[in-house]
């Protein structure tokens, strides 16, 4: 039974996989569109965290219906579409940043960007 019910959570196991690829990916890679693209998953490992945890069973979606009386919170969803809106400005910040300094010293890579320096 135990093995069933952590297989079962494979929603959990994914978001997890993806957290540890986007923090190793920012961590170790030098490209810096390497640690954007590194964020990015992270990002969505952690929005697909809030969205598993916000399910609960036996409830409905948060639309009126006749007979139904126990719903899904709506705010946990609200909340990640707005971390979607912020994630994407940031990394369109990010990416203008990278070509301000791809312009103004020729790499994006760290190493050889403190070396210029």
């Amino acid at each position: 039974m135990p093995l069933e019910w952590i297989l079962s959570k494979y929603n959990y196991w994914i978001s997890a996989a993806l957290m540890l690829i986007g923090f190793y990916t920012m961590i170790s890679k030098k490209n810096f569109i390497k640690k954007i693209i590194g964020m990015n998953i992270f990002q969505t490992a952690i929005i697909l965290f809030y969205i598993s945890i916000s399910d609960i069973e036996n409830r409905a979606a948060p639309i009126l219906v006749a007979g139904k009386s126990d719903y899904v919170n709506p705010l946990p969803h609200v909340l990640m579409l707005t971390a979607i809106v912020v994630g994407v400005s940031t990394t369109a910040v990010a990416l203008s940043l990278i070509m301000k300094i791809y312009k103004e010293y020729g790499t994006i890579e760290e190493d050889k960007l403190l070396e210029v320096r």
